[in-house]
């Protein structure tokens, strides 16, 4: 399956369909909170740390998550509040060109993850998903966008020059 995804043509094409139908879910979704000039996500991390998510016997599943939420995420939600639309729009804006688009896949399942660990369930089900399938196809799931020509070039230049800092 995996090789199937990472080299397949006609895998690159269903990847190119999946990629832009998640990157303008995760474009639009960040575009609506940095356009609407009063994203706060204050009420938000609140609700989560006030109903964590729990087990069938009533027990905290997350609760190193919630400690995290208190801890850091709400004394500095005023940094949570750039964050969240910026990273949502980069990641769209990433799968929509196709480039770094593993990278792309990867936060968005990172931020999925967040949504999930708060309590949330939403689209994250199927973003994750196809998230996954993006990030498992490598390069292909690029193939057809930026990756092209930025994984080529990050290739040659970025590799080569580590590797002359090594030899010397």
């Amino acid at each position: 399956m995996v090789k199937l995804l990472r080299e397949n043509k006609v895998a690159a094409v269903v990847l190119t369909i999946m990629r832009l139908y998640l990157g303008i879910t995760w474009m639009t979704a960040g575009f609506g909170k940095l356009s609407g000039g009063n994203f706060d996500a204050s009420g938000y991390l609140k609700n989560a740390i006030a109903n964590p998510v729990t087990g069938p016997e009533g027990n905290v599943l997350y609760g190193w998550y919630v400690t995290f939420l208190e801890a850091l995420a709400l004394p500095n939600v005023e940094l949570f509040n750039f964050i969240v639309p910026v990273g949502e729009f980069l990641i769209g804006l990433g799968l929509i060109l196709g480039c770094l688009t593993t990278a792309a896949a990867f936060f968005g399942i990172v931020m999925n993850y967040a949504f999930f660990l708060a309590g949330t369930v939403s689209s994250n089900p199927v973003d994750l998903f196809l998230g996954a399938l993006i990030l498992f196809a490598g390069y292909n799931a690029g193939q057809y966008g930026l990756d092209r020509w930025v994984i080529p070039f990050i290739r040659k230049n970025v590799f080569k020059q580590k590797q002359e800092a090594l030899q010397n």
